[in-house]
């Protein structure tokens, strides 16, 4: 009986310890995942009003993304040796309660900061119910920190609305644009 507990706790142990694999808070406190958020919501979100892609990073505008922290959230977060960050974040569809969408991407950290570089969205998934958008952006997020991209994918509709044949994300711009 002795063998069948501790088996079983073992197991616990080690399933939760590989669900949490991809948490955030493995590799932020709780002040800097904020920060971290709201930068890469600076990167993701509408634009604060007045601010163009050259000052949304400026001071004067980051009270508009910190304000907005609440509505996203980092569902899975990964570094890599050669100091890729892979991300899935789940963001606000409009004033939506029941939808949202998957934001999956990746970046480089500039030195000692939490601002990303080299920052790209590589797929948005369709508005999507939380429950279905939680299951599909995570099978997309293992896609993405296994290959670095998700060129298989494209074509799953049902999975990624972005790219598709009309919209690319533009790396200098740092936003969708027309093809």
């Amino acid at each position: 009986m002795k063998k069948v507990v501790l088996v079983s706790l073992l197991a616990a142990v080690l399933f939760s310890c590989q669900s949490n694999k991809y948490d955030v808070s493995n590799y932020f406190s709780d002040n800097q995942r904020d920060t971290l958020l709201a930068n890469i919501i600076t990167y993701v979100f509408t634009k604060a009003p007045n601010a163009t892609n050259e000052t949304r990073f400026d001071a004067q505008y980051r009270q508009f993304y910190v304000k907005n922290l609440p509505s996203f959230r980092i569902e899975k977060y990964h570094q890599t040796p050669d100091g890729w960050n892979y991300f899935f974040m789940i963001r606000p569809v409009g004033n939506s309660p029941k939808y949202k969408r998957g934001v999956l991407g990746k970046f480089k950290l500039k030195q000692n900061t939490l601002m990303p570089e080299a920052f790209e969205e590589v797929a948005n998934t369709p508005h999507l119910e939380e429950k279905i958008l939680i299951e599909r952006g995570n099978f997309l997020f293992q896609e993405l920190i296994k290959k670095g991209n998700l060129d298989n994918y494209i074509a799953m509709k049902h999975y990624i609305e972005w790219p598709d044949a009309t919209l690319v994300y533009d790396k200098k711009l740092n936003e969708w644009v027309g093809r």
